[in-house]
């Protein structure tokens, strides 16, 4: 992170934690370059970022003030999930795919949506690399790299790895056809049917999917919305059930946008070491922060092996381009043979151009851009969910990624909200999706990802008087 999105950071939690109020005054540029010691430039540029994302105002002769409207924010859930640990499976498939279903046309407003806009990529700079990569392919490459992956490629991820302080060796890596297929990858690797699996509750809707397609039991275990998964209610599921595999998501779960804690994720490597259980971390969100460094991810902590780390480029570079990879530790060879008895291998001319991408540098350069859209987008979003939507609504304030959870009033059914505002031309995430029992009846996920426009507003305001419409419904019933 740069010094003057360092600051804006500081300055916007501030603002965020009540520390700063509406209406008061900024230090001066000048006051905050000398009791900051950086330049006037990195203050402007804070005070810049803050007035884009609605936290700051600049008043003409006057300086800068906290916005009226900067800490008018919904309460945060504060409650753990309480799922009934039981062991069961899952039959959600069908519930999810009606969902999903509605977000695949663009006359729907996307808050549904599992992906950010394709409008916040650098698109075209990728398809001047897949030209590059095309003219230049190694004919060879279709047999070297048949399943493992393109070399360059995996020697780019090595390096990623090695800025965050893991060493992965480029043969540990397996790139795989998006997260989802590593994820599933892994999953059949240290699994057979009738297994159990320890999620999250609620958790990402493709792992129930993913275990209810190989014949296996989810347990669903209670997790805070804003810390994640309680270790302590792991341990007794991992005492009772015996199970052989954990999937997690450490880094902005989906759909909670929770963030476990350096010493949470250490606790959990080594909670799982003892029991020697694998643990299958899905990071796609991890580049994906606000704060300033990326939040380290559950491998950097195993020193067995047991952590098969997954992740993708998809939600940060390269939506559509389906290329995903696996760190998976002891079951790297395991991976590889149902990599190889599965889809074989991933395009070649993709791997090509990211790797292409990747070396060429700008990387990092796009990803800040993108988390400085997607951190204004989640500021807009929570004010609009403010505004719009009836008192007793509880969203969450991810640290990252580009998910709302939200909490709505007692008795509204999410599933209703959800097929009212489709009529309307809106898509949402209704919560029984994310659970296997189904729970979470009053719950919706939003996606925060999409450019806020006139039509987004709209949106929103429709939903909050859709979600009053049926609270209004839920006190006339007898």
């Amino acid at each position: 992170m740069k010094r003057y999105e360092a600051l804006a950071h500081e300055i916007s939690q501030s603002i965020l934690d009540g520390v700063l109020l509406p209406g008061d005054r900024l230090p001066s540029v000048r006051q905050a370059s000398s009791s900051r010691e950086v330049s006037p430039s990195t203050v402007f540029q804070a005070y810049y970022l803050l007035e884009a994302q609605g936290l700051i105002v600049a008043r003409e002769r006057s300086g800068y003030y906290v916005a009226a409207s900067a800490r008018q924010l919904p309460p945060e859930p504060e409650t753990m999930s309480l799922p009934d640990q039981d062991s069961v499976q899952p039959d959600t498939s069908e519930r999810v795919f009606e969902v999903l279903e509605t977000t695949m046309t663009r006359d729907v407003v996307p808050l549904g949506s599992a992906f950010p806009s394709p409008l916040l990529f650098p698109m075209k700079r990728l398809a001047r690399m897949m030209s590059v990569s095309v003219q230049n392919l190694d004919p060879w490459s279709s047999v070297d790299d048949l399943t493992p992956g393109n070399a360059r490629l995996r020697r780019q991820i090595a390096l990623r790895y090695l800025i965050d302080g893991l060493h992965i060796h480029t043969d540990d890596i397996v790139v795989t056809n998006g997260a989802l297929e590593a994820l599933n990858l892994c999953l059949m690797a240290v699994t057979r049917p009738g297994d159990a699996v320890l999620v999250e509750s609620p958790t990402f809707y493709a792992a129930l999917q993913s275990i209810e397609r190989n014949g296996l039991r989810a347990i669903e275990v209670p997790t805070h919305p804003r810390e994640g998964i309680d270790l302590a209610a792991m341990e007794r599921a991992l005492e009772r059930y015996q199970p052989a595999a954990c999937w997690l998501m450490t880094n902005f779960q989906n759909p909670l946008g929770s963030l476990m804690s350096d010493e949470k994720k250490q606790a959990l490597v080594k909670l799982l070491a003892r029991y020697q259980v694998p643990l299958i971390e899905d990071d796609v969100y991890g580049e994906l922060y606000f704060g300033d460094r990326r939040p380290t991810p559950a491998k950097a902590f195993d020193t067995e092996g047991l952590v098969m780390h997954c992740s993708s480029f998809s939600k940060c570079l390269a939506p559509g381009y389906r290329v995903g990879w696996t760190a998976p530790g002891r079951f790297a060879r395991a991976v590889a043979r149902h990599k190889l008895t599965t889809t074989l291998t991933t395009s070649a001319p993709v791997q090509g151009a990211l790797a292409l991408y990747l070396e060429k540098g700008g990387y990092d350069r796009h990803l800040r851009q993108l988390r400085q859209a997607l951190a204004a987008q989640q500021v807009v979003f929570m004010e609009a969910v403010a505004r719009h939507f009836p008192q007793g609504t509880r969203v969450t304030r991810p640290k990252g990624g580009y998910f709302l959870w939200l909490e709505l009033p007692d008795g509204v059914d999410a599933l209703r909200v959800h097929k009212h505002a489709l009529s309307q031309g809106i898509s949402v995430a209704p919560g029984p999706i994310f659970s296997a029992q189904p729970a979470f009846g009053n719950c919706l996920r939003l996606n925060y990802g999409h450019l806020w426009d006139a039509r987004v507003e709209a949106a929103l305001a429709t939903l909050g008087r859709i979600v009053a419409g049926e609270m209004t419904r839920q006190t006339m019933q007898p």
